[in-house]
């Protein structure tokens, strides 16, 4: 029998649809090496975001493939994700160890924004990926109580902080500097100085996303972070209810001015199920959350439900997605924050490193 040949193979390859991209794994240029002596076949196949619950069905499907191929004999298939730094705006400075920065944002408050941050956050590390997670909510940070944590940074050289870290995920929250029933009585101005300190004097270690849970509304703060903070992109979080909307649509022109890319919408609280009866209602209202990504031509990432135990799990410091990783919710969180992943793989990738550094020396 003839050994197979390298179009036959390209061929048998792109009917293997990536499900997250909606294209194959040839057309979306994933395919990264394909090698071929006699009978046995060795590919590569690199992801640009984080799925490790999907590989094993993707490598199968990829098997599967090439031995559908005649003259086959062995199949070797490296699978692997390889997130890289994407984009932010133009002339803010990046951060060192950190590939990728995601506003976790809302137009108001009570809207489930940190809950979802956190969630999220965990869902990308449980998929493979290094993750941290920035409390930007100075006056009211919840993220210390969500994560599990407690204590004060440690810092080896008297001018950065150690972050904390909790279920894999680095964690820095204004939380760990103050006490609990401390009031931040800070205007505007002090407050963006102690978060752009914290975001930049945290010696995070290599960090493939992080999570920065950004203050309530478009006030000062979440206006001047937006601008200074080298930003991926931004999720928006909402509820259906029609007052919430009105003020996401002032979050979502915030980023739009200032250069950044809306990775989608979130809607929380999307429809209440009673434990006893398992009658639903829509208690804020239905379909809110994507008739406003339809408007601003944005993705709907996914809805999430109004359930007492997201509310629980997450004040007992372990939130839905290590709490009960194979149930219901936690699937959705993970779903939400793959797509996110995906959009920022398809955006433009940072080149700044393959720059040189020039130095202009002065002769004497």
């Amino acid at each position: 029998m003839s050994s197979p040949t390298e179009a036959q193979l390209l061929q048998a390859f792109s009917s293997v649809v990536d499900a997250n991209t909606g294209r194959d794994v040839v057309s979306g240029k994933q395919l990264k090496s394909l090698k071929i002596e006699g009978g046995d076949v060795a590919v590569d196949i690199e992801l640009g975001y984080p799925a490790k619950s999907q590989i094993p069905g993707l490598r199968q499907a990829l098997t599967a493939a090439a031995r559908s191929v005649p003259g086959v004999a062995s199949v070797s298939v490296n699978l692997h994700s390889k997130i890289v730094a994407h984009a932010v705006q133009r002339g803010v400075q990046l951060l060192p160890s950190v590939k990728n920065v995601i506003a976790i944002a809302s137009g108001k408050g009570g809207v489930g924004k940190s809950t979802t941050t956190v969630n999220l956050a965990l869902a990308l590390a449980a998929e493979g990926a290094s993750v941290g997670i920035m409390d930007a909510d100075i006056y009211g940070p919840s993220q210390p109580m969500m994560m599990g944590l407690s204590g004060r940074p440690e810092s080896t050289d008297g001018k950065t902080m150690e972050p904390l870290e909790n279920y894999g995920v680095q964690v820095i929250s204004i939380g760990f500097l103050v006490d609990a029933d401390q009031a931040m009585i800070w205007r505007g101005p002090m407050a963006t100085q102690a978060l752009e300190q914290l975001l930049r004097q945290t010696n995070w270690r290599e960090l493939d996303y992080l999570l920065v849970d950004m203050p309530p509304g478009t006030g000062d703060i979440a206006l001047t972070l937006s601008q200074r903070v080298p930003l991926t992109g931004a999720i928006i979080v909402t509820t259906p209810q029609d007052i919430a909307l009105l003020d996401v649509q002032r979050g979502v022109e915030m980023f739009k001015k200032v250069g950044v890319p809306i990775l989608g919408i979130v809607e929380n609280m999307a429809v209440y199920c009673c434990p006893n009866c398992g009658h639903t209602e829509h208690i804020f209202g239905e379909g809110g959350g994507q008739r406003m990504a339809d408007k601003y031509g944005v993705d709907h990432l996914g809805s999430l439900p109004l359930t007492l135990s997201i509310r629980e799990q997450a004040d007992a410091g372990r939130p839905t997605v290590v709490a009960d990783p194979e149930g219901k919710i936690a699937a959705s969180y993970r779903e939400i924050a793959r797509r996110a992943a995906v959009k920022i793989a398809q955006q433009a990738k940072d080149f700044s490193a393959k720059f040189p550094t020039i130095q202009v020396s002065k002769n004497t």
